[in-house]
């Protein structure tokens, strides 16, 4: 996959802001409008662009309580409880992780009582034999 300085400016352009109208990005970069669509359809087909997703807003967060869960599983148990986390439409993200703890997951519930709840249905998942969970009091960065 080659990406060129042009292509980095666009991708950065693209975190900033996915909805970005080509035209803009063209004037941003000073390419036209097409050389802007060209460049994106071959990330897109080069797979550097996987898609385009929504990101919410830290006021819309933050009436939600988050956390960060981090999970030791027993050996082979991968497959089988990243699909179970996958079922759940709180876990937000699933990161598998080097160390002592073997997935990383962050969820997302309307309260402290949901969130404890959900906590432990995910130590009950087969296969999970430990969690430690942080609750996230604010986001400092968000890319």
């Amino acid at each position: 996959m080659q990406v060129s300085d042009k292509d980095g400016e666009l991708l950065a352009l693209l975190s900033e802001n996915a909805r970005m109208p080509v035209a803009t990005i063209a004037r941003r970069l000073g390419v036209s409008r097409t050389t802007v669509q060209a460049r994106m359809e071959r990330l897109e087909r080069d797979g550097v662009i996987a898609g385009y997703a929504l990101k919410l807003s830290e006021s819309y967060l933050s009436g939600l309580v988050r956390a960060h869960v981090l999970i030791t599983i027993a050996p082979k148990s991968l497959a089988a409880v990243s699909a179970e986390l996958g079922a759940i439409r709180e876990v937000t993200t699933l990161h598998s992780v080097s160390g002592t703890f073997d997935l990383i997951a962050i969820i997302a519930a309307p309260s402290i009582s949901d969130l404890d709840r959900l906590i432990d249905r995910i130590g009950e998942i087969g296969g999970v034999e430990r969690t430690l969970s942080s609750i996230i009091l604010s986001t400092r960065i968000s890319r």
